[in-house]
């Protein structure tokens, strides 16, 4: 089999000339990018269910933007940063009181999403919109939200920039942290706000219920591979870049084995990210580094702070 049989094998025609998969690949990428950089901090800080409400409550957010007729990404954006602000103000010492915030903001997010989504279909011509918001529609998002996509997705990627060093060291050891200086509380803050950045990409790609996949997964994967947490933000971008794009494939060529209905580019991309992690949690370096060395019962796994 030469090499041009098997690409046309791989890629149904017209993949790389239409024009909603080119901005596909670029807006999945970014957000796959960001989210698998502020992934990583999220699942070290042991904060995937605040990603996961953050994501829910975004949804509010994206219902707004079709119900008002404004920028789906800037409905998204604004809600999610309005829900990190009040999870993280709200005082909360314990790991229980901060789980009880998170769920009542979470509560209410999801109550005005609903009313949103009521108000969509009964008051505008709308349609899909439930869907849309919920479960995304990467196909077709128009390129002219290109720019903005990028802009937040440079934006989160600075934050973390500069954030880095006091933010990893208050991720793996907060008493150690404030003894150092380290103001704990405001990079609780400001890291929640960067997730809330990361969520709204991911919502207008994935959708805004199965987003937390991509925030969560590569970042698991990777940390599974990787004992550094530098290397391991490397991996899970690489890796969520890999799984979106490869979600997209499928995709579109789902179109062409269904007879035109296709499968959707969500579901395709979770379920390549929970293959790959399937994969890796019972094979190589992650298998060998729990046979070589077993936690005691209860003890949490340590990750260094080397970066």
């Amino acid at each position: 089999m030469d090499v041009q049989t098997l690409l046309s094998l791989l890629f149904e025609p017209g993949f790389f000339t239409s024009e909603p998969v080119r901005t596909a690949a670029v807006i999945g990428a970014a957000a796959a990018i960001v989210s698998g950089v502020v992934g990583v901090f999220t699942v070290i800080r042991g904060q995937s269910f605040a990603g996961h409400s953050l994501a829910d409550v975004s949804s509010a957010g994206g219902s707004a933007a079709f119900l008002f007729g404004i920028n789906p990404l800037l409905g998204f954006l604004g809600m999610g940063v309005l829900a990190a602000m009040s999870m993280e103000l709200v005082r909360a010492d314990r790991a229980s009181e901060r789980d009880l915030v998170t769920g009542v903001v979470t509560g209410a997010g999801l109550g005005v999403a609903a009313l949103f989504l009521y108000l969509d279909m009964t008051t505008s011509s709308t349609t899909g919109a439930a869907v849309t918001v919920m479960f995304g529609s990467i196909f077709a998002i128009p390129a002219s939200l290109v720019p903005l996509a990028l802009l937040v997705g440079a934006g989160a990627l600075l934050a973390i920039g500069v954030l880095y060093r006091p933010l990893l060291l208050s991720s793996l050891d907060p008493d150690l942290a404030a003894v150092r200086g380290v103001p704990v509380r405001l990079m609780g803050l400001l890291f929640l706000i960067v997730v809330a950045l990361a969520v709204a990409l991911s919502a207008i790609t994935v959708g805004a219920i199965l987003s937390t996949g991509l925030l969560i997964g590569p970042a698991a994967i990777a940390l599974h591979l990787a004992k550094r947490p530098g290397l391991a933000i490397l991996l899970a971008a690489v890796i969520g870049v890999a799984v979106t794009w490869g979600g997209i494939l499928v995709s579109y060529d789902s179109y062409e084995w269904t007879g035109g209905r296709g499968w959707p580019v969500s579901f395709c991309i979770v379920m390549l990210i929970f293959v790959a992690y399937a994969v890796v949690a019972q094979t190589g370096p992650a298998r060998e580094r729990r046979q070589e060395h077993p936690l005691p019962s209860g003890e949490k796994p340590h990750v260094t702070s080397a970066g």
